[in-house]
């Protein structure tokens, strides 16, 4: 049971309460479908079929940008769809993936043969193509071009293997360092935030990077038994001749090495999207923004230098996970959330880990820079005689809070990719 592994952890205890009364309207509030039109409703109703993660931060956004972000993650959604389906022969793939931008202009496009599981967004893609067409004009350009960079980039990787630390960064460009740009161009394109966020590609890119290689080290295992290799061979090959044998006992310090090489890698990423974060004005941005970020570092903290990623999914508790999606509302916070998991994993590098020096070159960057905002005051701690209350009141009601509200918000998709 989730709430048991928060029981050594008083101040997760009182967040999964306050979660469960009500708090989690304070970071994703309730969407009225009663004023949608019947097409716009279904790419809600979408939204939430193909992604309840992404459904309950997009819904939190702010006025028109909401839609535009929505229908962008629809998009994406189809077209990685399209990239995902093996029974759809290669030189067909090619050409759809080439051409996907193109069918958000022909009104009666769809796809009716796919056997993936997200196939709605293909054969209903009529739906979606109405709403787009509903967007303003910078919205639509922002999509239309963001689906056709991604496009050209998956059919590049669709028989091609990520052999180089470079190849690594491209191919994370394409599946999300691009969705961060076109992220960043609707928050400008909306004016709830400055133009310069939009123009400051190379920190967009940063954003997706570090989301998408901290996913792909976290799914080692489940990518190996799904027959799907993200590993950089020029990483892995320094210690072993295979990858797949990473998931052999025999091989877990050479496995530990690798892993520990690819997350110092991934924070490489933290400076930018601090700097990224400092220049947020909206809170809704910011929140859509900051929350799968500081989720991303708690993952890289859980997953640095642990066996455990060679023998499932390691995944950080749900009541970690809520607290940090309450708490991550403003820089102070963040800073303070990435300084913690920063000095958690300084305390696990090994003096014999070959990548050490980098290591801790690059959280010593990390620190300081976390060190440009003023740290939480006193007052904002909560006391141990109130947390120990709500960890009681917790343990003791949990169940019945847990139907009598009837607010169950899935935590553990916001972890997802």
């Amino acid at each position: 049971m989730d709430i048991l592994k928060s029981l050594g952890h008083p101040e997760e205890m009182y967040n999964l309460l306050k979660f469960k009364m009500g708090g989690c309207h304070t970071v994703m509030p309730k969407l009225h479908y009663e004023s949608m039109s019947e097409s716009l409703r279904t790419c809600y109703g979408y939204l939430n079929q193909t992604s309840r993660s992404f459904a309950a931060v997009i819904q939190a956004l702010d006025g028109e940008l909401r839609h535009a972000v929505c229908i962008f993650y629809l998009v994406l959604r189809a077209l990685d769809t399209v990239e995902d389906d093996m029974s759809i022969p290669l030189d067909k793939k090619v050409l759809m993936l080439h051409n996907f931008n193109s069918y958000l202009f022909q009104p009666d496009w769809r796809f009716s043969e796919s056997q993936e599981k997200d196939r709605q967004v293909l054969e209903d893609f009529p739906t979606i193509s109405l709403e787009f067409q509903n967007l303003g004009k910078d919205y639509q350009d922002v999509i239309s071009d963001i689906c056709h960079r991604m496009g050209v980039g998956m059919a590049e990787f669709l028989e091609k293997k990520v052999v180089s630390m470079q190849e690594w960064d491209k191919y994370c460009h394409y599946v999300a360092g691009l969705v961060g740009i076109g992220l960043s161009r609707l928050f400008s394109a909306s004016q709830l935030e400055d133009p310069e966020v939009g123009r400051d590609t190379e920190l967009a890119n940063s954003m997706g990077l570090f989301l998408q290689k901290t996913n792909i080290i976290r799914d080692y295992l489940e990518d190996q038994k799904e027959g799907r290799e993200f590993w950089p061979r020029e990483a892995w090959s320094q210690f072993t001749a295979r990858l797949c044998d990473f998931a052999q006992p025999q091989q877990l310090d050479s496995a530990l090495c690798c892993l520990n090489l690819l997350v110092t890698d991934a924070l490489r990423h933290v400076p930018d999207v601090l700097t990224y974060l400092s220049r947020l004005r909206n809170q809704s941005v910011f929140n859509f923004c900051a929350i799968p970020q500081v989720m991303a570092i708690a993952t890289l903290s859980a997953c640095y230098n642990n066996p455990l990623v060679f023998q499932g999914v390691v995944k950080i508790r749900k009541g970690q996970a809520v607290t940090l999606m309450m708490e991550a509302t403003n820089m102070v916070a963040v800073c303070a959330i990435i300084s913690q998991y920063n000095q958690e994993i300084v305390q696990k590098v090994s003096p014999t880990d070959p990548s050490r020096e980098k290591t801790l070159k690059i959280l010593a960057l990390i620190h300081k820079q976390s060190l440009s905002w003023e740290p939480l005051s006193p007052d904002r701690q909560l006391s141990p005689v109130y947390l120990s209350a709500a960890l009681l009141l917790a343990a003791l009601s949990w169940r019945y809070l847990s139907t009598a509200t009837g607010q169950s918000a899935n935590v553990n998709d916001v972890q997802g990719h």
